[in-house]
């Protein structure tokens, strides 16, 4: 019932709602002096027929015609009464039975239901709304941070111009409110002074427009843009953007560094204080086919696999897990430690790739940060590109030609180059291309981009080892930034945070903890009084005030927090219980 005035006051502020009010207003009018009109001539005919019938039968009998009710209790006898009933009756079939409730449905119905719907999705923010983050725009990268920002209960809201999309996103569970976007008092009624990021993901000239509206009204809040052409980057931090995102240029530096890690090496995705997260994939490494127990890893250089990428999932592994051509390792240690582990394991991608180059495919934007990537690593690598002006000035290391084409891919040497990397825009192109290089090559590493989050399962069944999303990367990236120093993200969804030890864990050590068996997380380090311990021994019992390092994805996260508070009440619940059973024995 609240919304009620709500709903008429939108009814009624509108323009065409007056116009529509009016317009009603001369049909009832109409239909008024019809009535009237065939009452009296009602009158006249039954008068020359010899009958007699008040004012108020002559417009009932008009009525139950009209409405084709037709009770019979009052009928003409002479033909010139029957021919006039007929006219009556057709009158009223045309403006009662068709006209009246056309004009119900179009000029008051319609709009109650608009309205109605306008109601639903605000214009205005409560007062003492904060600490939320505003979207300007729906598109892959801010739905799938729509997505990330749902599951982790995070407040936002998406502005959306059009009344009638807007309604469709809040029928489909996405928090909108309507308002334009290069509008002051948009932002004004959205508490831009209390949120606490502004996301503009729209083109680079509407993005800028959108940075300078903000800042009329706010100097402070954290403005995040991102940007299609590197010649946008200097406008929009003039504009006012806090920072400026380039996710293809991040989407081509991942795929690159994905393809044999960091100049050959482990790549660091994160530090924590002296803790290092790095990734390494084993392609072409003696670990292929080994057990974790037996690479020996943790003895020789005191680094951990805390975490193995398979085909875009992320494991937590055992010392049995079997290591395959396809897994990325998720280390953990320090800088000396990943530094003797590159020493060694560095080597077998410098051999590989002295001999056999890397086939990028696509010139566009992501496959020549791709091969910028590689001209720094020195690593030789070939482009194929349909067209010969996005890779002009790759002339000695380009193939014009399409990759679908055998004799194409004749031309790269595709019986000897070593992995792909697939870059083109359109994901049906990505899945038909790695559909038919992994038909040509079985042993060949496979990579490939991936627009929508939802291509990603498919590129893999296609034959993919590695699959990278535009949108989960730059949902990434966004929400990276937006976290607080606690808690640092990885890549897709993988976390790095603190937990002050259970007391139920004191006293044990990690292999009799089961925290891996129960929650999917994995310890990375100890903080005892400020003294961190990288990769700790399993068998060292955990002191009292031990605050606990983990790496895990969400899920694991949510699932450490409840386990930890679950199994500290057990044994307060058992002394309860206890005591219930010493008091029930002494009362018997």
């Amino acid at each position: 019932m609240k919304y009620i005035p709500a709903i008429f006051s939108t009814i009624l502020d509108s323009k065409n709602t007056r116009q529509n009010i009016r317009l009603v207003l001369k049909f009832i009018v109409i239909l008024a002096v019809m009535v009237t009109v065939f009452s009296v001539l009602f009158h006249v005919l039954m008068a020359l027929e010899g009958s007699d019938y008040s004012w108020i039968t002559g417009f009932y009998w008009t009525l139950t015609v009209m409405t084709t009710l037709g009770f019979g209790d009052i009928t003409f006898h002479s033909d010139l009464g029957r021919a006039f009933s007929i006219v009556v009756l057709l009158s009223g079939v045309v403006f009662f039975l068709t006209l009246l409730p056309f004009i119900f449905i179009k000029f008051f119905y319609a709009p109650w239901l608009e309205a109605e719907s306008r109601t639903r999705t605000p214009r205005e923010m409560p007062p003492d709304t904060r600490d939320h983050i505003i979207i300007t725009s729906l598109n892959p990268v801010t739905f799938s941070l729509i997505e990330k920002l749902k599951s982790r209960q995070e407040f936002y809201i998406l502005i959306e111009e059009d009344p009638r999309r807007a309604t469709e996103l809040y029928d489909a569970g996405i928090r909108v409110a309507i308002g334009s976007i290069d509008d002051p008092r948009t932002y004004q009624k959205l508490r831009v002074e209390q949120a606490s990021l502004v996301v503009a993901a729209s083109s680079d000239e509407i993005n800028t427009n959108i940075a300078f509206t903000i800042r009329e009204l706010s100097e402070d809040v954290p403005i995040i843009a991102t940007a299609d052409s590197p010649y946008s980057v200097d406008v929009l931090e003039m504009a006012g953007s806090t920072k400026v995102l380039q996710i293809y240029k991040i989407l081509g530096r991942s795929l690159a560094t994905w393809t044999f890690g960091g100049d050959c090496g482990a790549n660091i995705i994160s530090r924590f204080e002296n803790l290092l997260i790095a990734e390494f994939p084993v392609f072409g490494t003696p670990l292929v086919g080994k057990t974790l127990a037996e690479s020996n890893l943790r003895q020789d250089f005191g680094v951990t696999v805390v975490g193995i990428w398979s085909r875009g999932k992320f494991e937590i592994p055992n010392a049995d897990t079997r290591i395959n051509k396809t897994s990325v390792f998720v280390l953990a240690g320090g800088e000396e430690n990943l530094a003797a582990f590159d020493d060694v394991y560095s080597f077998y991608h410098i051999f590989h790739l002295a001999e056999n180059p890397v086939l990028i495919i696509g010139g566009g934007r992501v496959g020549r940060n791709i091969a910028e990537r590689f001209k720094e690593q020195e690593t030789p690598y070939l482009i194929i590109d349909k067209k010969a002006r996005p890779v002009e000035d790759e002339k000695e290391n380009a193939i014009i030609g399409n990759a679908a084409d055998i004799l194409t891919l004749q031309k790269a040497n595709i019986d000897k180059v070593l992995a792909g990397i697939i870059t083109t825009h359109d994901d049906a192109t990505n899945i038909y291309l790695t559909k038919y290089l992994r038909s040509l090559r079985p042993d060949m590493l496979i990579l490939s981009r991936s627009n929508l989050d939802r291509n990603v399962s498919t590129l893999h069944r296609a034959g993919a080892d590695f699959v990278m999303s535009y949108a989960s990367l730059g949902a990434n990236a966004i929400y990276n930034f937006h976290r607080n120093e606690d808690t640092f993200l990885l890549a897709e969804g993988l976390n790095i945070f603190r937990h002050k030890a259970p007391r139920h864990l004191v006293g044990k050590n990690l292999i009799e903890s089961k925290i891996r068996e129960s929650t999917n997380c994995s310890v990375v380090a100890l903080d005892l009084d400020g003294v961190k311990i990288v990769n700790p021994d399993p068998l060292e019992p955990i002191r009292e005030n031990t605050e606990l390092i983990l790496i895990g994805d969400y899920e694991g996260e949510k699932k450490f927090v409840a386990w930890s508070n679950q199994e500290q009440y057990k044994p307060a619940a058992r002394r309860r219980l206890s005591i219930l059973k010493t008091l029930g024995a002494k009362r018997r």
